[in-house]
């Protein structure tokens, strides 16, 4: 008989920072994995059991489906035995395109467009309403050749009926104005000169900055039009010949960098306006196309007003509203519009009616469980927060239904409200009982306590980490005296920060008013300045409208948004610092974003061994040739494209993965060359550089933000988004910062309780140089340490956009307005003030 087999074993890890490890994990049950910020957790998570798990199934495919599908390499371990096939969901998720709404990703707009197609009330082309009928619902399964056709009962005349295809702003249903964009683009007047105080020979066309047109000013000159007088000195007729005139050749003499002259006997005239139109057909790369957003203004269409559909589509009606209505309907609303669709239908439809709203109700239940009632089916994808992607995801994982398969899921709890968390633990807890397995990195204390199993990862960060310091059960694990976690699932740590004051003698306040933005309705708020404020509410609620598309902006802009009613305040300007990636390309590094790299290139070429070889700063950099290394051109590897397996990354067998040429690492600097002090870690390099003032400052302050396990020559890219937060401080912490407005979105992201403390310490650093700090978050501990609290809400969307509470937050708890203040008031008693 056959023995079940209950566990995947992992051999002999080494991905990353794991040092060889063996661990097992149970299958059918819901694991959790915790640690601090950089101990394994994600190497263990995604570089093991998701890339062995998604490559083993690859591999059963055929050849011609695996050159067709991005492969995930091999990952460095012995072996991996008894891995079900895996599927991920990502800390960051991919931005979907303008195209794309909440409907179309979640495919709620698919069941939508099939309830209007069949449940529909069309009209006839004269104008005569029919009724919901089957007769209409099967017009489209017709075999014979009236198939497709309705005819009118009151005129008789005979029309096309709409298939669900049709309802499709990405195909046929789309609005013939904007192709289903719902916006349209124009270019801005206004933009297209840059400085009119500058003469057109100076740059005064902006357009005229753009590649290939930079010899226009020669050309309109032939014309008759000064080009060595302001912009704002020439004729009504000559600005005319630079924004309208005619696009026409003409001979041009033309003066080359080295003083010789060209003589272009065809040279062709593009005014301000048709410089941009021409390189905007041309345009095929990211970086040209942001260059000419520049010039564009983007304003809702006037055909279909936004809402990407054809007009004509709009006179068929599903429960009194059309496609377009529905659309902008809240997911929470849906339900509701169900009831009245179906109370008008005829007794023999109500059948096929309850077959398709059972699909549109099992598409639905995850996402309003995940706390996205709020939502709207019109919303753009491209809008919405990362822990807002991360749940569509989710609840699509979910409603597959699949069963026998590896789920690994990387902070999911990424902007949920607390009051969201148990409906994500009930989520996850469905998944395992669909006779899945399921592993989670997460931190948020309540969602690993409701784990099967727990595994913690450590004991530090970096090179300190990437051990199994101990694993077992939720009950075990509080027991175990190496855990991190155990004392925040029973409440026993320390959450306490201590309270700094402000440098001010006085605090002064800051006003703001904004009317009629999105969900917010004339939201009034005060906050002190130099303080720690927290702003708060579940997702939707307005934080972002409030805080980052109003204040920020009104603080930075010479003009405020046209939403800002008032702005009062001794601030002068607003640094905001998101967890976005750090670099596009591992060219980027810890030593590159900070100023060591610079230090550390003008370090060795004062050497003497480098002044001999005519060796300067530019030389010491993997970025120039003159020290790349030439066979991987200072990336330390070499990519190999190997047809249907996946791309072989391998080490560069010139530098060994040193990125420079060999005869820069003949250069030494206390015995160690350029590349062995990028291979060492922040905390190592302490200890190189004492006697290096300028260096050895910027490894305090790393070490200050909690990163000094990050090595030199780490890729920014692949930080977590909560280290690349604090990298993105460092270069703020030693400068007084009077008068500046720091806002942290969601900066608790990827961090572990610990770590959470030790962002408290940074942020407690700025406030003591002068700072004022606003935190949006979601995180208990921070709202606890703040010195004040904005609570918006009472929920999201139409639901929220008040100012709820507002005040010191242990005040606030003592008799709590809004469900945030009551989950910190249970959160503040389960960690008894010390």
């Amino acid at each position: 008989m056959a023995t079940t087999i209950k566990q995947i074993e992992v051999l002999g890890g080494n991905v990353h920072n794991l040092k060889n490890i063996n661990v097992n994990i149970p299958l059918n049950k819901f694991v959790a994995i915790s640690g601090l910020s950089g101990s394994g957790k994600s190497s263990l998570a995604m570089g093991i059991l998701y890339a062995e798990g998604s490559r083993r199934y690859l591999e059963a495919l055929s050849t011609y489906t695996r050159r067709r599908i991005n492969q995930v390499k091999r990952p460095q371990v012995q072996e991996v035995r008894h891995i079900p096939a895996a599927i991920a969901l990502k800390q960051r998720p991919n931005v979907p395109s303008e195209r794309s709404t909440v409907g179309s990703m979640s495919e709620l707009l698919n069941v939508v467009r099939l309830i209007f197609s069949r449940l529909g009330s069309p009209v006839c082309p004269n104008g005569h309403r029919m009724a919901p009928s089957l007769k209409i619902a099967q017009a489209m399964d017709r075999p014979d050749e009236k198939m497709g056709q309705l005819t009118c009962p009151v005129c008789g005349i005979q029309f096309p009926a709409r298939a669900a295809e049709d309802f499709a702003f990405n195909a046929g249903g789309a609005c013939p104005t904007c192709h289903g964009s719902g916006k349209i683009q124009e270019i801005d007047p206004n933009k297209l000169i840059g400085d009119e105080n500058k003469s057109l020979a100076q740059g005064a066309v902006a357009s005229w900055h753009l590649p290939g047109r930079n010899f226009m000013p020669k050309v309109i000159q032939t014309l008759g039009v000064r080009i060595d007088v302001p912009y704002k000195d020439l004729t009504a007729q000559e600005k005319d010949i630079v924004l309208h005139g005619a696009k026409k050749r003409y001979p041009v003499d033309l003066n080359t960098a080295t003083g010789r002259v060209f003589h272009m006997e065809k040279a062709l005239y593009k005014n301000a306006y048709e410089a941009v139109y021409d390189s905007a057909k041309k345009s095929l790369s990211e970086r040209a196309q942001k260059q000419l957003n520049q010039f564009f203004h983007f304003s809702t269409c006037p055909t279909c007003h936004g809402s990407r559909f054809n007009p004509q589509l709009l006179t068929q009606l599903c429960g009194g509203l059309n496609i377009a209505q529905v659309s902008d309907l809240s997911l929470d609303q849906l339900p509701t519009w169900q009831q009245k669709v179906q109370l008008k239908l005829p007794a023999n439809m109500q059948s096929m009616a309850q077959v398709i709203f059972t699909e549109l109700t099992d598409n639905l239940a995850p996402l309003l469980e995940l706390g996205l009632d709020y939502l709207t089916l019109a919303r753009s994808g491209n809008t919405l927060s990362t822990g807002e992607l991360q749940r569509i995801q989710l609840a699509k994982t979910l409603r597959t239904q699949t069963t026998g398969v590896l789920y690994v899921l990387d902070e999911p709890s990424i902007g949920l409200h607390p009051d969201n968390v148990q409906g994500l633990i009930q989520i996850l807890r469905n998944l395992v009982d669909q006779g899945n397995s399921l592993v989670v990195v997460d931190h948020d204390a309540d969602i690993i306590a409701a784990a099967d199993w727990i595994i913690e990862m450590g004991p530090g960060s970096g090179t300190a980490g990437g051990q199994v310091i101990c694993q077992g059960t939720p009950q075990a694990i509080v027991k175990d005296p190496h855990s991190l976690i155990g004392p925040f699932i029973t409440g026993k740590a320390n959450i306490w920060h201590s309270q700094v004051p402000s440098p001010a003698p006085k605090l002064q306040t800051t006003t703001l008013t904004v009317s009629n933005y999105f969900n917010l309705k004339q939201v009034h708020i005060q906050f002190p300045e130099q303080q720690i404020i927290t702003v708060t509410g579940f997702s939707g609620a307005g934080k972002t409208s409030l805080i980052l598309d109003s204040l920020v902006p009104a603080l930075n802009n010479h003009s405020q948004p046209p939403q800002v009613q008032q702005l009062v305040t001794h601030l002068k300007r607003a640094i905001s610092v998101d967890a976005a990636p750090i670099g596009k390309n591992a060219r980027s590094t810890v030593a590159t974003y900070t100023n060591i790299m610079d230090n550390l290139r003008q370090l060795f070429a004062q050497l003497p061994a480098s002044k001999q070889k005519h060796f300067t700063p530019a030389t010491f950099s993997y970025n120039n040739k003159q020290g790349a290394c030439p066979n991987c051109g200072g990336l330390g590897n070499v990519t190999l494209d190997i047809q249907y397996l996946p791309d072989m990354t391998s080490t560069c067998p010139a530098c060994h993965g040193a990125r420079f040429k060999p005869e820069l690492q003949q250069i030494k600097w206390h015995n160690q060359s350029i590349v062995d002090i990028l291979q060492l870690s922040v905390a190592e390099a302490l200890a190189v550089f004492e006697s290096v003032p300028a260096i050895y400052k910027q490894f305090k302050l790393l070490q200050q933000v909690g990163l000094d396990y990050l090595q030199l020559g780490e890729s920014t890219p692949s930080l977590s988004g909560g280290e690349a937060q604090r990298l993105k401080l460092v270069k703020h912490l030693n400068k007084k910062q009077q008068q500046t407005l720091f806002v942290f979105d969601e900066p608790s992201v990827g961090l572990h309780p610990l770590d959470v403390q030790t962002l408290l310490e940074v942020i407690n650093h700025l406030k003591t140089q002068g700072a004022t700090i606003i935190i949006i978050t979601h995180d208990l501990d921070i709202m606890a340490n703040a010195d004040y609290l904005i609570d918006l809400g009472p929920k999201g969307g139409n639901a929220g956009g008040k100012v709820v509470a507002a005040g010191k937050p242990l005040e606030l708890i003592k008799q709590p307005r809004s469900l945030t203040l009551k989950y910190l008031q249970q959160h503040c008693y389960k960690y008894q003030q010390q």
